[in-house]
């Protein structure tokens, strides 16, 4: 992990899933991790800190961005990656305007305040990777997932635009597409269990790290990754 190993990397949402899995896999590769989120990882992470962060607010943001930068190395930021996410999924005459709101504020809002607080810090020195996470509701769509889908279709046009506004400072946007994936994001979808040919969380943690283990001047602007075969197991 030539490119990884003594870096220093922001990762949103933390506590279980994408981000637990994110964070070990930067750890494990030599990066210095810091993790932004309500809720602490579920397991020690070696060479990792967890700061409590309220992501939809930038007072907590910009708290949080000093705090990491008091604990990292030669205090710069490398790496930036927007994993905080949720989904509400209701038939759209039955969806509350609360779940709605709360969605476009987690999953969009709290990206934007991310990146903007810490592109000023990538410009600075010249370089930077700024990874988002869409979902292939972001290409597709999902039944019952108007909200959700809507945000994750943002994060593309969001990541889009940003590539093209911080591409001649040298800093990298990459989109990742995962599809269905063994997280307890499915706790809360109707309809749908999570089983074990679903994608894993270290499987696309791995792609983040391929992605993010890239010279220079190379960018991974979008992956999209699947399970080979999403039907459950036959029992």
């Amino acid at each position: 992990m030539q490119y990884i190993k003594g870096k220093n990397a922001i990762i949103t949402g933390v506590n279980s899933g994408l981000g637990l899995a994110f964070c070990k896999a930067l750890a494990l590769a030599g990066a210095h991790v810091v993790g932004w989120g309500r809720s602490a990882p579920e397991e020690p992470i070696e060479n990792f800190h967890f700061i409590p962060t309220e992501l939809d607010q930038a007072i907590s943001i910009e708290n949080s961005l000093q705090q990491s930068l008091e604990w990292f190395p030669e205090k710069r930021i490398d790496f930036l990656i927007t994993n905080a996410g949720l989904g509400r999924f209701y038939p759209i005459e039955q969806m509350p305007e609360s779940l709605w709101d709360e969605q476009i504020s987690i999953n969009l809002k709290s990206m934007f305040l991310c990146v903007q607080k810490v592109v000023p810090l990538m410009k600075a020195k010249g370089s930077g990777h700024i990874v988002t996470l869409s979902s292939v509701a972001g290409k597709t769509g999902a039944s019952w997932g108007t909200a959700y889908s809507a945000t994750k279709f943002g994060v593309v046009g969001f990541s889009e635009s940003l590539f093209q506004e911080v591409r001649a400072s040298g800093i990298k946007v990459s989109v990742v597409y995962p599809g269905s994936t063994k997280t307890n994001f499915f706790d809360t979808v109707p309809g749908i269990s999570t089983h074990n040919n679903m994608l894993t969380p270290e499987a696309v943690a791995n792609t983040v790290l391929h992605i993010l283990n890239t010279d220079p001047n190379t960018l991974i602007s979008e992956v999209v990754i699947r399970p080979l075969n999403s039907k459950p197991p036959e029992k």
